[in-house]
């Protein structure tokens, strides 16, 4: 069971059942695999805490705009948290002493305040024209008709926003010049920001040019990636809604977005008990392995070392193979 089937979904039991299902299977497994197997690195992916924090969030947080106290799924998060915590155990006891144990997400999660409906939003700024009438009902970008001929820009929807330009020569049917783009692109940029909630407040929305987060862009990248309320706010590409914001997403029930802070815990030889970072990011997490394993750390690797140096250990980790003993702690935690 790779993932859950349909997890955007009204029917709540059955997602429940299915997120639990699909812990318990991958997790045994994981300790089969351990047992059985000689290991020089490990790895699994859980996607459980993923899924469940989009499809229950609203009935554990009371500042989610659908929250109802006293709900019957309240506690759904925090028991399947103890549910995988109780798996985790099981795990290390596979584990010998002298490996080192890492616990890393790749993202955090956060209450959705809503959507922002991008290109209903370029649609009456005149910035993406469509061709024929508006659709009758919520319509995917990829099956409208577009009148590419008087359109400058449009989105695509997903927890986070991507802007593209119809630049000429760069796009089949370009008509924004080469000398006009990098001036429209600030101005873009400028007026998605200023997208109000639909309260009419500011949501602190940042639209960022992916060359100045990127070493190297490369396939087809978008011209604006945008964080909608600090991610608070989902991305909808659809077209059909009649309006900018709306309070569900356009691809199926869905309580939460993706958010920047994520979580690291370390454990294992020469790692200080107790000891807290807050400055760490996802990049890291490869030269952190790579010290583990007495591994040199290529110059152009990007990111820090978050564990101690190998010459503060013996030597480099030893083969993980079955042992039989004890749960490790997790004494180190990082927040991204």
């Amino acid at each position: 069971m790779v993932d859950v089937p349909n997890f955007r979904t009204e029917d709540k039991d059955r997602l429940r059942e299915d997120i639990y299902c699909m812990t318990e299977k991958r997790f045994t497994l994981a300790r089969h695999l351990l047992r059985t197997k000689p290991w020089d690195f490990f790895m699994m992916v859980e996607m459980g805490t993923d899924r469940v924090h989009h499809g229950f969030w609203k009935y554990m947080d009371p500042a989610h705009p659908k929250h109802e106290p006293g709900n019957p799924y309240e506690h759904v998060i925090r028991d399947y948290y103890r549910f995988v915590d109780a798996q985790l155990g099981e795990l290390l006891e596979e584990v010998p002493e002298e490996a080192a144990v890492l616990v890393v997400s790749d993202h955090g999660a956060t209450c959705m305040q809503g959507g922002i409906c991008i290109n209903e939003w370029l649609i009456q700024k005149g910035y993406l024209v469509l061709r024929g009438d508006y659709p009758e009902q919520p319509t995917r970008f990829a099956d409208l008709q577009i009148d590419w001929e008087r359109t400058r820009a449009w989105g695509d929807g997903g927890y986070y926003g991507r802007i593209f330009l119809n630049v000429q020569g760069r796009e089949p049917e370009g008509v924004i010049p080469v000398s006009e783009y990098e001036a429209f692109r600030n101005r873009l940029a400028r007026e998605i920001e200023a997208i109000p909630d639909d309260r009419g407040r500011t949501i602190g929305t940042q639209a960022l040019k992916p060359e100045d987060l990127y070493q190297r862009i490369k396939g087809v990248a978008p011209d604006l990636i945008v964080y909608f309320g600090q991610l608070g706010w989902r991305s909808v590409g659809t077209v059909g809604l009649r309006t900018i914001h709306t309070h569900d997403n356009d691809t199926g029930p869905d309580d939460a977005n993706h958010a920047q802070s994520g979580l690291f815990i370390l454990s294992g030889p020469g790692v200080q008990s107790g000891k807290r970072w807050h400055h760490g990011q996802i990049m890291d997490i490869a030269p952190t392995l790579l010290e583990l394993f007495g591994i040199d750390i290529p110059e152009d690797m990007q990111g820090k070392c978050l564990a101690p140096s190998r010459t503060s250990r013996k030597q480099p980790l030893a083969r993980i193979a079955h042992h039989g003993f004890h749960v490790l702690s997790v004494p180190s935690v990082v927040t991204f």
